[in-house]
This record gives C-alpha cells, sequence and structure tokens, in this order.
C-alpha cells in the first residue's frame, strides 16, 4: 500500500478507535511500522541490548509491565528489579514484575511520548510486539528522558524492512520416539529438562502432549479454563500464571481475585495485575505432570486453533505459600475433553 507513508500512517493513528496493534493487522502491516512512522514526532528508536535497557528501566520506579501474545495480554505493576543477562535467556525477578527474556528477538525498540503518555515499546524481527513498559503517575520522568537519550541509535530516520512473521508450527510429533519421550519424561527432575527433550527428539510441546498420553497428560474440555479461574477465585488459591510469546514471558504470582467477563473477553480486573484472555481463541486445554526432585509439577496449558501456547497455570509451590494437594484437586476436577 504505496499511500501509507509515515504521515498517513500517524493520521490513521491518531483517529482509530481500535488498539494499534488491530489497526496493524487491518491495514496489513506490522505494529512496529505504527510507531516507526512516529520517528521524529514522540518516537525515539532506541538499543533494545537488555544488557543496556534493562539497568535504564530499573530507573523508571513504577510502571506497567505488559507482554501478549494473539490471545492473552498480561499486565503487572511494579519495579524492573533483580536483572540477570544471559547470552540465550535473561530474567528479572522481582515479586511483581517476574519475567523471563530471550534476546535474540528483542530486535527493533522505541522509546515513545506522545501526548503525555510514555512507554518503552520492543518488537521482534517481524515487527510483533515482544514487551512494552508503560509509565504511570509516579514513575520517573527525568529517568525516562535520560534513557531516550542514552540509548537512541545513530539512525533515526529511515524505515525498517521486516522480516515475514513465521508461521505457526502446530504440533509436532516424531511417531518412532514416543518411547523415549514417554521414558524419559518419567526420568525428568526438572521442569526445564522439558524443553531440551522434546527439542533432542524433533517434537515440541503440543505435539509431546498428544502423544505421550496417560499418566503424564490429560487432555481436557475448553470449559476447565473458566472454571479453573472462578474456583482459584473462590477458594483464594495461589497460582503461577505465565503468559508470553517468543521473546518474552512475563509471570503472575499469587491470587486471582476480580473475574470480568465481557463478551469473548475473560478479564482478571485486579488492583496491580490485569489479565485479558479471549476466550473464544480456546482450542486444546491440557492437564500436565511433570515429576522433580521437589514433586510433580501440575498445570494448566491452553493452546489456539494454529497450536500456539496462550498460557500455562502452576499451583504456587508450598514454600511460596501453595496448596499443592489442594491445586492437584482442583486440576484433578477439571472435565476431560471428551466430557463437555
Amino acid at each position: 500500500m504505496n499511500d501509507l507513508t509515515p504521515a498517513r500512517l500517524r493520521e490513521l493513528k491518531r483517529g482509530a478507535t481500535v488498539r494499534p496493534v488491530e489497526l496493524a493487522d487491518q491495514l496489513g502491516l506490522p505494529e512496529a511500522a505504527l510507531i516507526e512512522a512516529e520517528l521524529g514526532h514522540g518516537a525515539t528508536r532506541i538499543d533494545a541490548t537488555l544488557s543496556r535497557l534493562f539497568p535504564a528501566i530499573e530507573t523508571l520506579g513504577e510502571v506497567m509491565a505488559l507482554t501478549r501474545n494473539r490471545s492473552c495480554v498480561i499486565e503487572k505493576i511494579g519495579r524492573y528489579s533483580e536483572f540477570h543477562d544471559g547470552t540465550h535467556a535473561a530474567m528479572t525477578l522481582d515479586p511483581e514484575i517476574d519475567m523471563r527474556m530471550f534476546p535474540r528477538h528483542w530486535v527493533h525498540g522505541f522509546a515513545v511520548d506522545i501526548d503525555g503518555r510514555r512507554s518503552i515499546q520492543v518488537f521482534d524481527a517481524s515487527g510483533v510486539a515482544v514487551h512494552k513498559v508503560h509509565l504511570r503517575e509516579g514513575s520517573n520522568l527525568a529517568a525516562f528522558a535520560a534513557l531516550t537519550a542514552d540509548l537512541a541509535l545513530p539512525d533515526q530516520e529511515s524505515l525498517s524492512d521486516y522480516a515475514p512473521r513465521p508461521a505457526p508450527e502446530g504440533a509436532r510429533i516424531a511417531e518412532d520416539r514416543v518411547d523415549t519421550l514417554r521414558e524419559e519424561w518419567g526420568r525428568m527432575t526438572d521442569t526445564h529438562q522439558f524443553n531440551t527433550l522434546v527439542r533432542r527428539l524433533k517434537m515440541n510441546r503440543l505435539g509431546a502432549y498428544r502423544a505421550a498420553g496417560a499418566p503424564f497428560v490429560r487432555q481436557l474440555a475448553v470449559s476447565s479454563v473458566p472454571t479453573m479461574f472462578q474456583t482459584v477465585r473462590d477458594r483464594e488459591m495461589q497460582v503461577m500464571l505465565f503468559v508470553g510469546n517468543r521473546g518474552c514471558i512475563e509471570i503472575h504470582s499469587g491470587r486471582l481475585a476480580n473475574l470480568r467477563p465481557m463478551g469473548p473477553w475473560l478479564n482478571v480486573l485486579d488492583e496491580r495485575f490485569n489479565l485479558h484472555l479471549r476466550s473464544d481463541h480456546l482450542s486444546e486445554i491440557w492437564a500436565v505432570d511433570k515429576p522433580t526432585r521437589r514433586g510433580a509439577a501440575l498445570s494448566v496449558e491452553a493452546f489456539d486453533a494454529d497450536g500456539e501456547l496462550i498460557f500455562q497455570c502452576f499451583g504456587m509451590r508450598p514454600e511460596k505459600g501453595g496448596d499443592a494437594d489442594a491445586w492437584a484437586d482442583l486440576v484433578g476436577s477439571l472435565p476431560d475433553a471428551g466430557d463437555a
């Protein structure tokens, strides 16, 4: 669409009644292109290298951290702290803003200051949002200005050539290796060993779940998700909820208090934690049991129709205030896929 100049994109964005990501989809553009159109008009291209970016974000004080995929958005209010860098994976370990980051996907970074709304926005090579940091009323504006100046890249004019968005992978199963999967699954001592195992066997998460069968997994009814959320709320249970994309996973640890369904959206609207889940995107739900040295790690995991992971939910560990027996009882009570 040759008429979509930066000036025209700014005009369309100002007049839009939908979220930027939805406008970008309507225009057939990556979301990052809408931010890039604001260069010189409130947006600054910045270095998205985690070792430079996260120490600067820590100086902003209290902010809102947002991570999303196509079906779910998680928002946490707090401060960034306890940043640990790594070549392949990095993390923040603040009690409220708890994240895992995969640096190779942190490609296009912007500091945005438009109409008094300030944010840091990072996108992958395809221009898909990886993570956003939204400043709040009490955030440190001087630190934001310093971050913008210190991390600004020399080129503030050129438009990016975004890579095509990767197609969904779907379920990958290596039928000749299913017995090996089951044998080695039963010998796991840490949940982190699972990803290494399935990669080595040329499978992926959903493929492994479909192949493994009982006692490792049980496919649940789609209705299990709202039932699980409601039960966690009603029993005041503590859970760990993981929502992410290729470049970032954000974690909520604690209760789910204020559930507010609205149309296709299942929302959690708590004081310092919001979740927005497209319930109509839920396609496959799995109860997953992985052995660890500390006992079973039992999760409920949701996938969309393309086989993309939407979220994972675990019971909080007992040493953190969780009740493993209560969580196991809840997951065990959820209906099988064929029962609803």
